[in-house]
């Protein structure tokens, strides 16, 4: 079996911590995560930059989906600027129009990101044939599909996410994301794929003041590294196991 691969998604100066700390082989630099994830700020990609973990920085500039107008866009190119001065090791990346993937500007965007890598984030799963847009994904240039495979969680999406492996046919990482815990991690790993996404966050409370005046929520989501570390251990366990099942043949 190939090495497997756990990114984690965060959003702060602490989550990077714990990612540093707990084995992770990437990060998924955001803002905003409680909103499926915005552009981070200069001074966490600047962080990220010497955190000594390969770190992604997600160039998403507001919420809602991903049509985005000229605005957008000007804004889009220059942070993925801010994302190389910082020393980020990639850019995660998506837009969509008329049912598919705007490939006119994500190939601006993958020109701008020269030199670094770039995944095609969620935006896939709003689409209506994912697997058909893993051509497009590849003949963009893109390194990875980040996917849920249309579904709410991946485990949910799991046979377009082995429909999706296989058109990719090792030309495209795909890797899973939403809804990945430790249990879920066989299932997830039978589709074919290496590369799993994960938040392992645990909700904290707010101040109920701030709760009061607008805020936030009552709950935060924190980087937790007891998840980071289950999950971890649940991608090492199915390494050995697919190595022990290797050597016994």
């Amino acid at each position: 079996m190939a090495a497997l691969t756990l990114e984690v998604c965060i959003d702060s100066a602490a989550g990077l911590a714990v990612c540093a700390a707990e084995r992770v082989d990437r990060v998924e630099l955001c803002s905003a995560l409680d909103i499926g994830g915005l552009t981070p700020s200069p001074g966490l990609m600047a962080l990220a930059g010497q955190a000594g973990v390969p770190a992604h920085a997600m160039i998403r500039p507001r919420s809602g989906d991903f049509c985005y107008d000229d605005g957008d866009v000007a804004q889009m190119l220059a942070d993925i600027e801010a994302a190389r001065r910082a020393g980020l090791a990639g850019v995660v990346v998506g837009a969509t129009g008329n049912g598919g993937l705007d490939t006119r500007l994500l190939a601006r965007l993958i020109a701008q990101a020269e030199g670094m890598e770039t995944t095609l984030h969620r935006a896939i799963d709003t689409l209506p044939d994912q697997v058909a847009a893993v051509e497009q994904a590849i003949a963009l240039g893109f390194d990875r599909i980040l996917t849920s495979g249309g579904a709410a969680t991946a485990p949910e999406g799991r046979e377009t996410i082995a429909a999706m492996q296989a058109t990719a046919r090792g030309r495209i990482t795909i890797m899973a994301g939403s809804g990945v815990t430790p249990d879920a991690v066989p299932d997830l790993l039978r589709t074919g794929i290496r590369d799993l996404h994960a938040s392992c966050a645990a909700g904290q409370p707010n101040d109920p003041a701030a709760v009061a005046l607008g805020f936030g929520g009552a709950l935060r989501r924190d980087t937790d590294a007891a998840k980071v570390r289950a999950l971890r251990a649940a991608l090492d366990a199915a390494q050995h196991a697919a190595q022990d099942r290797s050597s016994s043949i």
